[in-house]
């Protein structure tokens, strides 16, 4: 019955609670560059004058891949707060970038394709850190099962420190956060207008927003994992702890600059090697 809850939860409240960070965002972003800034529930208007405009689509197939992209979303978050095989989690939200990849592929745009091309290297460089953090807690836990992890005794960042930073890293690439927004950016500071959204518009970008806000609670989700533990105060340490990660990668979207795709793919293997091979040697070890 608490399985069924949570998922409730993630379907109806997913989007209003990204939407609601993205405004939060958004008025941090500004109040870095000493702007006023847009106000909180602007991101809910954007989706509301994207949803009225004229539906024109290049072509018919980009708004049902993009709408593919949000229900397996959809069904990724609902797997994880169910308490599902989070290796089965991490397998679906990949399938969900795929669609996100062949909707900017669909139409015949060069800075599209471009961004897909982009979310695909995107892919290859973060895909190994993901797969090793669910490895991590299964080492940790001795379970793929979440709701086995959140039942655990002790906090799984006390031995996954390295796996959590990498997971950082994983997030910010992810929240297309500088130094990489490669593929697409929030910001407009990008040499292809917008990248892999170039040919989106009205209802088709309005649902790949609100598919990026169920990817965003499902990611913060993903990092409460590493510090809840069968105690009830920790869900509030880790939902304090995640609001801090969420603010550092903030500022470090403030503070960096867009850096090339070869940066991207070499560092964050870099990473992966490091802070992931590492600590998952060490966890093995310990076994």
């Amino acid at each position: 019955m608490k399985s069924i809850v949570f998922v409730a939860a993630y379907l109806v409240f997913a989007p209003f609670l990204g939407g609601l960070l993205d405004g939060v965002d958004r008025i941090i972003s500004a109040r870095m560059q000493r702007r006023k800034g847009p106000v909180l529930l602007q991101p809910f208007y954007d989706i509301g004058k994207l949803l009225s405009k004229e539906q024109i689509a290049v072509n018919k197939v980009q708004l049902l891949l993009n709408l593919s992209y949000l229900v397996i979303l959809m069904i990724a978050g609902s797997l994880l707060f169910g308490g599902a095989d989070l290796l089965m989690v991490l397998f679906i939200l990949s399938t969900a970038d795929m669609f996100l990849i062949m909707a900017a592929s669909s139409d015949s745009s060069p800075y599209a394709n471009m961004g897909a091309n982009r979310e695909m290297l995107q892919m290859m460089a973060y895909e190994p850190l993901t797969l090793l953090v669910a490895v991590g807690f299964y080492l940790t836990t001795g379970s793929f099962h979440v709701s086995d992890i959140v039942a655990a005794d002790v906090s799984a960042v006390v031995w996954m420190p390295g796996l959590l930073v990498g997971f950082m890293f994983t997030a910010a690439i992810k929240f297309r956060k500088s130094p990489f927004d490669l593929s697409t950016s929030h910001h407009a500071h990008q040499e292809m207008v917008k990248g892999l959204t170039t040919e989106m518009s009205g209802t088709t970008l309005a649902i790949m927003n609100i598919a990026e806000y169920y990817e965003m609670v499902l990611l913060l989700g993903i990092c409460c994992l590493f510090f809840v533990n069968s105690t009830w105060w920790s869900w509030i340490v880790a939902v304090v702890l995640c609001g801090v990660i969420f603010f550092l990668e903030t500022l470090w979207d403030n503070v960096s600059a867009r850096v090339k795709w070869k940066n991207v793919l070499y560092s964050c293997w870099a990473v992966t090697l490091v802070a992931g091979g590492v600590n998952i040697l060490f966890l093995m070890l310990d076994k």
